[in-house]
């Protein structure tokens, strides 16, 4: 899936694409069987583990892209983190730390749904944020320029730098939604009333400072797309489409890695399994 792989910088102005791919569905099916297996010969493996970095403005569909991809992996092999605004705990440690905690286990698929980048997102449309974080040299938000952020993003390189150094694949997917989309997803949680609680009046709020988003995200992207831990832009107009774009880059990832392989038995073990069989069919 290297269309959709950010090599080269990147604008995020008008950049959505309308794309549905039409057997989507169908193929979503088949990949999440085949990184079900991946996931298991990861995990036997016992070398690498994986990080699925999701961003996306409000109604993007990142819940259920997480739901439907990873529906086929054992529940013990992907674990979920959902990040909300940092505790008091949290915010007495740098940005970072938290997101460093959940880090996946070796054999095994982490999802970071909201990641370490909304602290050069959120934090940059609404610098206000940084002043519960008590750092030192930050007086006041006038401190917070744009050299801040691009500080952060460089700690953020270096951040992922480290744990792909240490056997981490990292993918980073920006579900790329369009404004018109987005007002639709939103009507339809008035509309549907069952749906109403998903609603919040912050999103139209937030919804107001759209292009200030597009513009921090373009930033973040370009400056933080590495071949160590790639950013992936994926057009998010139709979620069967996103869903299985969003796999087919993880099985992509999990299959070039071909030293990923269950182990195999001692040979002084090999040499027992008639035995062994014997022995159990014989109780």
């Amino acid at each position: 899936m290297n269309t959709y792989k950010v090599t080269s910088k990147i604008s995020l102005k008008g950049s959505v694409t309308k794309e549905v791919i039409v057997d989507a569905e169908k193929q979503l099916k088949k990949l999440r069987k085949k990184i079900s297996k991946r996931q298991d010969a990861m995990y036997a493996h016992g070398k690498y583990s994986m990080l699925v970095c999701l961003q996306g403005m409000d109604t993007s569909g990142k819940d259920s892209l997480i739901r439907e991809v990873f529906k086929d992996v054992n529940a013990r092999g992907v674990v979920v983190h959902s990040f909300k605004v940092p505790t008091e705990k949290e915010l007495k440690h740098d940005f970072i730390w938290r997101h460093y905690i959940a880090l996946p286990e070796r054999g095994k698929i982490g999802v970071f749904n909201r990641t370490h980048y909304e602290n050069v997102l959120v934090t940059r449309v609404h610098p206000g944020y940084i002043m519960g974080e008590n750092i030192p040299s930050v007086k006041n938000v006038d401190d917070l320029d744009d050299a801040f952020y691009h500080s952060r993003m460089d700690s953020i390189n270096e951040f992922e730098k480290h744990i792909t150094d240490n056997g981490t694949i990292v993918l980073k997917f920006f579900l790329n939604l369009s404004k018109e989309e987005q007002k639709n997803r939103l009507l339809r949680r008035l509309n549907i009333p069952e749906k109403n609680w998903k609603f919040s009046s912050g999103d139209l709020k937030e919804r107001k400072l759209w292009d200030k988003y597009q513009d921090c995200y373009e930033d973040a992207i370009n400056r933080t797309s590495k071949e160590h831990a790639p950013w992936y832009i994926v057009p998010a107009d139709d979620k069967p489409t996103a869903r299985m774009i969003v796999a087919q880059t993880i099985y992509g990832a999990l299959k070039e890695r071909e030293d990923i392989v269950e182990p195999t038995l001692p040979a002084k073990d090999l040499a027992e399994i008639e035995n062994w069989k014997k022995e159990l069919n014989g109780e």
